[in-house]
């Protein structure tokens, strides 16, 4: 059975939480720059102390409204810089965020309302509130509902004009690591959705093990542009970790915009999953055979795949040197340019990139840090940094997460990223975190011996041929997908075909 553990775990010290660490970030540095969204043709910033003042003026809100330490309130929102202020908002009261997405369909909306005994409801939009209050009825526990387009959030700041600061205090005082931060509800092959339990220490921790793995892109001066949904964890980790560190935080409004935008805002770094990496890929493959210029797209690929492998092996020719120099003027530095011309740097989470992508970025000069995580794990488990990575893997694990291979192969994870369970579900609670503390991840992968992660397929997924042969067809898949034509394929097992 292969173990790994990360070296250099950094320490918690017993009253630390993300929220009282962003108060303090803003007494000590308020104009230093933490967010900024669009208006018009430009990025306009927004200083941390600014940002302070937008989440006291919610926090009390709730206050006000009679919302109790411990409450859950519910935010269906789109990626938009509101969810960052809700968010802190809700902290900040000692309350639990709930997230839900704004693609989550109606019987989704009233289970996690339902389930999570949720007091209040934030919608974006009016089409959103009117989705969730066609089955209000089945969420009793709901006494208050806001629309963010319809001056919801004025209405919420007016309820606690007469809330004093100290309540804010008192309330982000007394936070616990074990108190709950948010129900994330994650859905899984079959039933309705189980919430995720992560606590303020699920979140502290893994922002303070990131930060210090990856010091090249979550420094002060830095940027990134969100443009995942902020009701994946991963883009809530994200979020938290750049206010901490003084990265400039910006808002997409929106994919058909996304292009765009990176050239207006000049992001430094990017994060995303592997699918938007690969249709970044495949729509410009298809743009250029489009235009005519499709071999050459192939061969700089190619090219561009090669010297990374090359480059990782320490073989690069001198043939393939100047190969990579040409491509690099005709074709390399217009992608990067699309990219907004600044970006350097990369972090693909959530799941498996797959080789040859992360060959292909390295190539073109755009550093994909790939890594690995889930829900359950409040986001990364494991991480390629830049001084330790190895394309194809997922990296090794963060400081003090440990990752082991079950004898089934299965990647099971331990550490102060681990949920607390799932949400009044005490069977799947047992059935996924152990008594040693592992969560079962339901990943097939394997260790080497530098403790970096390969991730090769889905338990549940994996094919056994008449000759007992397990094939693990995310490994297919992934060339497959290669493919400019192709944006998603399924490998299925049936039969002896």
């Amino acid at each position: 059975m292969q173990e790994f553990t990360g070296p250099g775990e950094r320490s918690i010290d017993p009253d630390d939480n993300a929220i009282a660490a962003f108060f303090a970030i803003a007494k000590d540095h308020p104009s230093r720059t933490a967010l900024a969204y669009r208006d018009g043709d430009t990025f306009v910033d927004m200083p941390v102390g600014k940002l302070a003042e937008e989440v006291r003026a919610i926090a009390k809100g709730f206050i006000g409204l009679g919302i109790e330490p411990g409450s859950r309130i519910l935010i269906h929102c789109r990626t938009r810089i509101e969810f960052t202020f809700i968010d802190f908002a809700i902290w900040a009261a000692g309350c639990i965020t709930v997230p839900i997405y704004d693609t989550s369909s109606t019987e989704q909306i009233e289970w996690i309302a339902s389930n999570s005994a949720a007091v209040m409801m934030i919608s974006e939009t009016p089409d959103m509130a009117a989705a969730f209050e066609a089955g209000r009825h089945l969420a009793p526990t709901v006494k208050h509902a806001y629309v963010i387009d319809e001056g919801g959030l004025d209405a919420i700041r007016q309820a606690g004009s007469d809330v004093p600061d100290e309540a804010i205090e008192e309330r982000v005082a007394a936070i616990t690591h074990d108190d709950l931060a948010t129900l994330v509800y994650t859905s899984g092959t079959t039933g309705n959705p189980k919430g995720c339990e992560l606590t303020h220490y699920n979140f502290i921790w893994s922002v303070r093990q990131a930060t210090a793995h990856l010091p090249e892109l979550f420094v002060e001066g830095a940027s990134t542009i969100m443009f995942l949904p902020l009701a994946h964890i991963f883009a809530r980790v994200v979020q938290v970790a750049c206010v901490a560190t003084g990265v400039r935080l910006g808002y997409s409004t929106g994919i058909p915009q996304l292009v765009e935008e990176l050239g207006m805002f000049k992001p430094t770094w990017l994060f995303s999953v592997p699918r938007v990496f690969e249709k970044v890929y495949n729509a410009s493959a298809q743009r250029a055979h489009a235009d005519g210029k499709g071999k050459i797209f192939d061969r700089a690929a190619q090219v561009a795949i090669d010297f990374s492998e090359a480059e990782q092996s320490g073989s690069a020719g001198l043939a393939l040197k100047v190969q990579h120099r040409l491509f690099d003027a005709l074709v390399y530095s217009k992608l990067r340019g699309a990219l907004g011309g600044e970006v350097r740097h990369a972090i693909s989470g959530a799941a498996a990139l797959g080789e040859r992508l992360g060959h292909f970025y390295n190539g073109i000069g755009v550093m994909v840090l790939e890594g690995y995580g889930l829900t359950e794990t409040t986001a990364g488990a494991t991480v390629n940094t830049v001084p330790h990575r190895k394309i194809g893997t997922v990296g090794r694990p963060i400081a003090g997460c440990t990752i082991k291979i079950a004898d089934d192969g299965e990647v099971l994870i331990k550490g102060g990223n681990v949920m607390l369970g799932y949400y009044e579900n005490e069977a799947a609670t047992s059935e996924a975190i152990d008594s040693d503390g592992f969560f079962h991840s339901g990943d097939i992968g394997e260790l080497d011996d530098d403790g970096f992660l390969r991730i090769t397929g889905r338990k549940k997924e994996i094919i056994v041929t008449a000759a007992g042969k397990n094939v693990a067809p995310a490994v297919l898949e992934d060339s497959i997908r290669a493919h400019a034509l192709i944006s998603q394929c399924m490998v299925v097992g049936d039969g002896q075909k």
